[in-house]
């Protein structure tokens, strides 16, 4: 069995998809936007992302599928509200050296907010904590056998 993240960037997804292509290499592996469900929603219920009156338009993102690395992240556009929030979880991303530690992190920063400086703590070369443009907060850790 596997856990794997799925996103709900609420009208951004596709922006998304796109600077986590540019930022962090990420490979989509699978999109399927509203227009293309051969059962459409005829109202917001059901999405899993709140109640809405209709669902969003049709060019936005149902539901992707991409790849960091090793992972796999699902994410869709939800219910196109336009204010995505990610809270309590943060995305961790354990590159082998500190300089490749520190393009990911700048990366994920432009745009975004930083939290904490990537810096050597005494569990890693380099540690930080970012929330990237989009809100999704990220700790990029230095993989500590490298």
């Amino acid at each position: 069995m596997k856990v794997e993240p799925y996103l709900f960037f609420d009208g951004r997804c596709e922006e998304a998809l796109e600077f986590y292509r540019t930022a962090l290499g990420a490979e989509v592996t699978g999109l399927m936007r509203f227009k293309d469900n051969p059962e459409p929603v005829s109202d917001g219920a059901g999405m899993g992302c709140g109640d809405a009156s209709a669902p969003p338009p049709g060019d936005k993102i149902l539901h992707a599928a991409f790849r960091i690395g090793e992972t796999t992240l699902m994410a869709s556009d939800g219910m196109n509200g336009g204010k995505p929030v990610f809270q309590g979880v943060s995305l961790s991303l354990s590159p082998n050296d500190a300089a490749e530690a520190g393009r990911l992190f700048a990366a994920l920063a432009d745009g975004g907010q930083v939290q904490m400086p990537l810096a050597p703590t005494f569990f890693s070369h380099a540690f930080g904590m970012v929330a990237d443009r989009f809100g999704v907060p990220w700790m990029v850790v230095c993989n500590p056998a490298a």
